[in-house]
This record gives structure tokens, C-alpha cells and sequence, in this order.
């Protein structure tokens, strides 16, 4: 594991661009008079795993949201794999395939099965036959260790299984990058290493990846990369070997030095 992210880290150092697959430039958003994006710059390339922490209201959730706009920006520009992202309609919805998103809350159809929630957006968007988009389902449910839930509803599962087949429901979209949002903040403690671990493995398999997460323990084994916001700007960023033993800023020593200790 360390070796994998040892490569990647010097690679990051001077991306080539044609390795950039998410670029947001100078990109400002306000809620109101509320300034929660100020002059965001950052450079996601394939396969890395990109973890944005910080303190609560700094802008993580919000930055996360944008880059399969769920929220729009006001200003500065989004590409990813070198497209601007699309104002709406059908764009929109291919764009939305192209982004995996998992949530807090796991947003699952209620009325429908596992495997139906799984096959969904197969059918729909990516124009799946049935049998196509359920033999997908039903590998992906594996890979996340769920398989045998396929024909119960998200009712009938814990919080866990839940977020693991919202993992699988959007990896099923064949994304080329996924967002987590703290995916594990609404989880008990005993579900969220479940979860954490579908995520390490996705790492591993090299899944480019921004995750918003208070799991530090995840931050320093899977991240290439971490991203500490505050007050709605990038405030440093570096290898989490390196963000953890020696911040740079005023900011992080005191976010750390809080949640460290406990």
C-alpha cells in the first residue's frame, strides 16, 4: 500500500496535465452574504485520492458539491477530463454518471429492492439492457461485501450495508471519479470501518477520489493527498505523512491538536 502511494506522490508533485482529471480554477461561491468559496484552486489527477478536511463550516461539503454541481458557483471555472461542467439537462445527467457521489445520508430508494436501486441508473442513463445492468449489480454488491442483501429493502439493512450499496450504486455508473461527502458521519462506530474499508479497497484499485471525512486514520492510510480547508479557503495541502507530523499553518496545528487528542 505504502509503495503504491509513494509513486503517486512524486508523480503529484509536477502533474503532467493530461493526467488532470478534475480542475477547479479560482472558483468563489457565496450562501448570501456568506462567502463559503473564496478563490478555490485545485487539481485532482486520475487515480488520486484527494482528502479535504477542516473544521465544520469551512467549505468542504460545499466544494465537494460543486464539482458534480449540486451547487453552483458563482465564479471560476470546473472541468473535469477537460469539459466545462454543463448548465443542465441531458449534459447535466451525464456529467451526474460520469461523478459518483455518496452522501451522509445513504438516499436510497425506499420502494425498491438492493438490487433494483443498484440497477437503476444503469437502465436509465447509461441505457443498460436488464440482464446487463443486474449482472453488474450483482458483482458490484459483492465487491462490497453485500451480495447476499440483493432482494431486501434498504429498510432491512443496517446503516453500513446501506452506505455500502450507495457505494455500489454509484460505482455501477462506471464513474471516472467519485465524491464521498462524509460518509461516515451519520454511521454508528461499529459500521463506519465497513465502509471505510469498501473505500480503502477502491484506493487501492485506483479509483480517483475527493473525500470529505473527519477519519483521520483513513486521511493518513489512503489519501495521496490531503486538503485542509478553513473559513472557506485551501489553506494547505500536502502528502498526509508530511500534513500530520508537520503543519504548515497556524490553522491546521490547532484543528489537529484538538482532534488528535482526543
Amino acid at each position: 500500500m505504502s509503495g503504491v502511494s509513494v509513486t503517486k506522490g512524486s508523480e503529484d508533485a509536477v502533474p503532467a496535465a493530461a493526467g488532470d482529471l478534475v480542475v477547479l480554477s479560482n472558483v468563489n461561491k457565496h450562501f448570501g452574504a456568506l462567502h463559503v468559496l473564496q478563490d478555490i484552486d485545485l487539481t485532482i489527477a486520475r487515480g488520486e485520492v484527494v482528502v479535504v478536511i477542516g473544521p465544520s463550516g469551512s467549505g468542504k461539503s460545499t466544494l465537494c458539491r460543486t464539482i458534480n454541481r449540486l451547487e453552483t458557483i458563482d465564479s471560476g471555472t470546473i472541468t473535469i477530463d477537460d469539459r466545462p461542467l454543463p448548465q443542465e439537462g441531458k449534459e447535466l445527467a451525464r456529467l451526474r454518471a460520469d461523478v459518483g457521489m455518496v452522501f451522509q445520508s445513504f438516499n436510497l430508494f425506499a420502494h425498491k429492492t438492493v438490487l433494483e436501486n443498484v440497477m437503476l441508473g444503469q437502465v436509465k442513463v447509461r441505457r443498460s439492457t436488464k440482464a446487463a445492468a443486474e449482472a453488474t449489480a450483482r458483482s458490484l454488491l459483492d465487491r462490497v461485501g453485500v451480495g447476499t442483501q440483493a432482494d431486501k429493502y434498504p429498510a432491512q439493512l443496517s446503516g453500513g450495508q446501506q452506505q455500502r450499496v450507495a457505494i455500489a450504486r454509484a460505482l455501477a455508473m462506471d464513474p471516472k471519479v467519485m465524491l464521498f461527502d462524509e460518509p461516515t458521519s451519520a454511521l454508528d462506530p461499529e459500521m463506519i470501518n465497513e465502509v471505510l474499508e469498501v473505500m480503502q479497497q477502491l484506493a487501492r484499485d485506483g479509483m480517483t477520489m475527493v473525500v470529505v471525512t473527519h477519519e483521520m486514520g483513513f486521511a493518513r492510510s489512503a489519501a495521496n493527498r490531503v486538503v485542509f480547508m478553513a473559513d472557506g479557503k485551501i489553506v494547505e495541502q500536502a502528502a498526509p505523512e508530511e500534513f500530520f507530523s508537520n503543519p504548515r499553518s497556524d490553522r491546521a496545528k490547532d484543528f489537529l491538536s484538538k482532534i488528535l487528542h482526543h
